[in-house]
């Protein structure tokens, strides 16, 4: 398939609103924008209200001032007899406080002074009027009237009207809650933009694998776009090697069926006889006519008893015989496939020692009563297929841990980080720290597909062991301390010079303590202790963990390969990383090997030159 058609498959219908491994977030970030929407609406409502009463008590505030000065001011003038003072007053007080009533009322109703000169009757002021009619205080006060009591004439009454009126102005208080509400959304919307991008390569790898944990085997449709990130593109490089490596066996094979068809009739049989599935020929009668060399294998029989002997006597599995015989009468000539378990020799109920497959089909079709059955044996095939679907679905443990802790400290981020910077920088350490772990998981996948195809290659430096165990005493002891370990680390008081890669080598030995730290239980112990001798460094790493049976210590280093033991399956795992300890050690010229008791703990011992060999 070509490459620019690769980068654009999908394992998933296309989204109209999200992009490809954007799900993951976008549920979040949508939810935390449409809340902070409704906050700023909910504040610019309330700011409003909040300013709209600030200026009617204001407003108030003012009218009262206003008025007790115009009281004051208006007794001693009246009681001088300056009218026209007062009146200029009463017009400047109702001009510049907006007041649309403002007037000076005696208690016959006559009006001294007022913001509207027409109403002024009186032309001069009464030298005294009568007091009794004079209104009572607490009524003025509820009507906007201010009593006057000028000495020597009588009382009279201010009268304002106009002093709750609400006087509109520019809301600056609703103003700033939009002006910033729209920064910190925008500031919102940047940082959910670049969680996205970086998040969604790691989505889309995610619904890559659970595609493939459903069934999907086609390549095509497990490749995802190349621009989503580096995780993306060593998912690629993965899944691509895989089928470099399938199509290589198949163009393999395929030369090979077509040399056998070229080869003459004389060497037909040694080339049947080489082949590893087993070929059998039955006439009309369910005889056998030919048998090579495996079918008698799989059959336990000698070549000579089973050319010219019915089919029956050797095959004791009745589906295969009735499809046989089917053929062999003309009644049938359908294709079928069985297969069966093979169990040790003189047990019908013991433990499973393979797995045959058969398959039945006709010769040609002149031929009516001419059979073939071919026998395969699919053992180890079975063997990795079920290794490989425990891998996919540890895989896919392994990714949706680190993946739902991402998920939720971001949302916890986007939640309460712009309040706690202490709470985002936590989450945004954690988030960093499950990144570099998938990172890793992938990592060790691409790893094992390049030691499959033969890629998996050294880049020797000059390498500082001191910094290296630094590091990782580093990353380890947090561990240790959340799972009660006892984590030490034995190390020379000073380190000889080393050549070497030391990314791998750095591979190798995280690996070994991680396994320790993995499968000791609370309480347990882990050294480790590093020696230099003979232009050798020895790495051990030796821990009070469940331990190894002794049968199985050889095939720990096998890839996929974890124990049998209930315990191990109860702890999450690849089965790689021991896998590719031993690579790396081996491909710098050393070796690792295991010394292991159950229940008693493990001690693994690696070395490896400190000077990189002469080719």
């Amino acid at each position: 398939m070509p490459d620019a058609q690769r980068q654009t498959v999908s394992t998933s219908p296309r989204r109209r609103f999200l992009m490809r491994g954007e799900s993951a977030i976008a549920s979040a970030g949508l939810t935390v924008m449409a809340l902070m929407v409704c906050v700023m609406i909910g504040s610019v409502w309330w700011a409003q209200r909040t300013q709209r009463t600030a200026v009617r008590e204001a407003r108030e505030r003012q009218v009262n001032a206003a008025a007790q000065l115009l009281a004051q001011s208006s007794e001693l003038l009246l009681a001088e007899g300056e009218l026209t003072a007062v009146r200029r007053m009463v017009a400047d007080a109702a001009r510049d406080n907006h007041f649309e009533i403002c007037r000076i009322v005696l208690p016959d109703g006559q009006i001294l002074a007022s913001a509207q000169p027409s109403e002024s009757k009186l032309r001069d002021l009464p030298p005294e009027w009568d007091a009794h009619s004079a209104p009572q205080n607490n009524l003025l006060a509820s009507q906007n009237q201010w009593p006057l009591l000028i000495p020597g004439r009588g009382p009279a009454v201010l009268s304002i009207s106009g002093g709750d009126t609400y006087v509109a102005g520019p809301n600056d208080l609703a103003a700033g809650v939009l002006a910033i509400g729209s920064v910190a959304l925008f500031a919102l919307l940047v940082l959910y933009r670049r969680m996205r991008f970086s998040m969604r390569g790691l989505g889309a790898v995610r619904e890559a694998l659970s595609a493939l944990a459903g069934g999907e085997s086609q390549p095509e449709a497990l490749l995802i776009s190349a621009d989503l990130g580096p995780e993306v593109q060593a998912w690629n490089g993965l899944i691509r090697e895989t089928e470099r490596i399938r199509r290589a066996d198949l163009a393999e094979k395929a030369r090979e069926a077509v040399g056998r068809r070229q080869e003459n009739k004389g060497e037909l049989e040694a080339a049947c006889d080489a082949i590893s599935q087993g070929i059998i020929l039955i006439d009309d009668q369910c005889r056998v006519r030919y048998a090579n060399g495996a079918a008698t294998v799989f059959l336990s029989s000698k070549r000579e008893a089973l050319v010219g002997g019915d089919i029956s006597k050797f095959l004791q599995v009745p589906d295969v015989l009735a499809d046989v015989r089917a053929i062999a009468s003309g009644s049938s000539r359908r294709r079928s496939t069985h297969d069966v378990e093979r169990r040790e020799e003189g047990s019908e109920s013991g433990p499973v020692a393979g797995v045959l497959r058969f398959s039945v089909r006709p010769v040609r079709r002149e031929d009516v009563g001419s059979a073939m059955i071919t026998i395969e044996d699919i053992t180890q095939q079975r063997v990795a297929e079920e290794s490989r679907n425990r891998f996919v679905a540890q895989a896919t443990h392994e990714l949706r841990t680190p993946l739902t802790n991402i998920r939720l400290y971001i949302e916890t981020a986007i939640d309460e980080g712009e309040e706690n910077p202490a709470t985002r920088a936590k989450c945004l350490n954690i988030i960093n720290g499950e990144t570099r772990r998938l990172e890793r998981i992938v990592g060790e996948m691409l790893s094992v597909a390049e030691i499959e195809a033969g890629s998996f290659e050294l880049r020797y430096d000059d390498v500082r062991a001191e910094s290296l165990f630094e590091d990782l005493k580093a990353e380890f002891e947090p561990q240790a301390a959340e799972k009660n370990i006892s984590l030490t680390f034995h190390l020379p008081p000073k380190f000889p010079p080393m050549q070497g890669d030391r990314d791998k080598i750095t591979l190798a030995v995280h690996n070994l303590i991680a396994n320790s730290l993995k499968y000791t239980p609370t309480g347990g112990r882990v050294d480790v202790s590093v020696e230099f001798s003979n232009q050798q460094l020895a790495i051990q790493v030796k821990d009070t963990g469940i331990g190894i049976s002794e049968e199985e210590q050889d095939k720990v280093f096998d890839r996929f390969y974890r124990a049998k033991d209930t315990r191990v399956s109860k702890i999450t795992g690849t089965g790689l990383g021991l896998t590719l300890a031993r690579e790396v050690v081996r491909l710098h010229g050393g070796d690792i090997h295991v010394d292991s008791k159950l229940d008693h703990g493990s001690t693994f011992t690696l070395t490896i030159p400190t000077q990189k060999k002469a080719a």
